[in-house]
């Protein structure tokens, strides 16, 4: 069963709430969190990003990055900026995005429960990025990123935040630059608080990794580092738990640097050997079902339907990123380890289809695929099963603000 529990969190004063927040960092490049924190001294780039604070010709895998992250954490703490909860509690988080709500519960998660297999993963990690997370984690001796849990929805679980959020007034209520709007309760009555770990701990068999596979991994991997000298903070990392039946998963495009030497079409005559192919003129295609795809080539969009015999029915075979993977990607353009080959780019749905056409217009890439999104429950499947997805399955929206919530290892 889910073992979570509540925290004291590092969290900013009420009236700079909006000026701290921001993206997550691994959303960002570097010189786009310059540029959104240009002006703004309050903004949390500072620390997840702090290279940003430093020259541009500053790796930003080296020690200055680390701990002039430190040393801006330590100044936001000084300016009071920031302040520390002086007890432990739970925090409601509820974001809105285009009129359509989801909450989620902000809470410590155990690294038992990640090593042990409670909460189910569904990507492999890079080493590099988690690497870059250790660093960051052990450096500065915080949490910075949440990990983003998925649960399947439990009715007294939804009925006691429900509650909360109706009887209770919100600590932060903003909407962010990009619509988004952010609201947070804070649950510091230690009745109510006892009532959640309780209803996880005896109900909720399993959680899942939603965003964030390689924050979890690196705080898992921070803990065995510290050995003995860990203190209790490293034993639990920052999530927040969304019900299942509030999720919002996107689509995750492709896009393809070339054909492996065929035309374009020589490589719609290939396709058709493997999928029903239909011209759509220049009206953007977004697939409407399972097994169709979006293609943009040369000016204009085809829609893709797969033929049978071009996937398995098994958690993995079914998925439409490994239909594409494996008929397209691998079969026809050779790239056969999309997590390693340049030749393939990722582009989240949250771009749009626009996102595509420009790509292939530019010259910069030949072509691009628009999918139909993961389902939640393909994701408990796979997950379940022990399987992984491909690279860059899922793109979950809205995203969580970093900076609002922060857990602290050493203290």
């Amino acid at each position: 069963m889910a073992s979570i529990k509540p925290f004291k969190a590092l969290r900013p004063q009420p009236q700079l709430a909006k000026q701290v927040a921001s993206r997550p960092y691994d959303v960002l490049s570097s010189a786009e969190a310059k540029l959104e924190a240009l002006g703004n001294h309050s903004s949390f780039l500072h620390i997840t990003k702090s290279e940003i604070d430093l020259p541009d010709s500053v790796d930003v895998h080296e020690a200055a990055v680390y701990e002039q992250a430190k040393e801006n954490l330590a100044a936001f703490i000084q300016r009071d900026i920031l302040f520390r909860e002086s007890k432990e509690c739970y925090y409601i988080y509820q974001l809105i995005m285009n009129g359509r709500s989801q909450t989620g519960l902000v809470c410590v998660s155990s690294v038992d429960d990640y090593e042990n297999g409670i909460i189910k993963k569904h990507e492999f990690t890079r080493p590099e990025k988690e690497q870059d997370r250790i660093n960051h984690i052990k450096i500065s001796g915080a949490q910075t990123g949440n990990v983003f849990l998925a649960y399947r929805n439990h009715p007294a679980v939804d009925s006691l935040i429900s509650q909360w959020k109706e009887t209770k007034s919100p600590v932060y209520d903003f909407t962010a630059d990009d619509g988004i709007q952010h609201t947070i309760w804070i649950v510091n009555n230690d009745a109510t608080a006892e009532q959640i770990t309780t209803l996880f701990e005896k109900e909720i068999p399993y959680t899942y990794i939603a965003d964030g596979h390689h924050r979890a991994a690196s705080a898992a991997k921070v803990r065995k580092a510290l050995g003995e000298t860990a203190s209790a903070g490293a034993d639990y990392f920052l999530t927040t738990l969304f019900p299942s039946n509030q999720l919002f998963i996107m689509e995750y495009n492709r896009a393809v640097k070339d054909l492996n030497g065929l035309t374009p079409k020589n490589f719609i005559k290939e396709l058709g050997k493997l999928f029903s192919v239909e011209l759509v003129n220049q009206q953007a295609y977004r697939p409407e079902a399972l097994h169709t795809f979006g293609l943009y080539l040369d000016h204009n969009w085809y829609k893709l339907t797969a033929k049978p015999g071009t996937f398995t029915i098994d958690p993995i075979g079914i998925l439409d990123v490994t239909i594409l993977q494996n008929n397209v990607l691998d079969k026809l353009l050779g790239i056969k380890d999309p997590r390693t080959d340049t030749r393939v780019d990722f582009i989240g749905g949250i771009r749009g289809l626009s996102e595509l056409e420009k790509r292939v217009d530019s010259g910069n890439m030949a072509a691009a695929f628009s999918l139909y999104p993961v389902t939640i429950e393909q994701l408990f499947d796979i997950a379940d099963s022990g399987n992984v997805m491909p690279p860059k399955s899922t793109w979950f929206e809205p995203k969580l603000r970093d900076g609002l919530l922060t857990h602290l290892i050493y203290v």
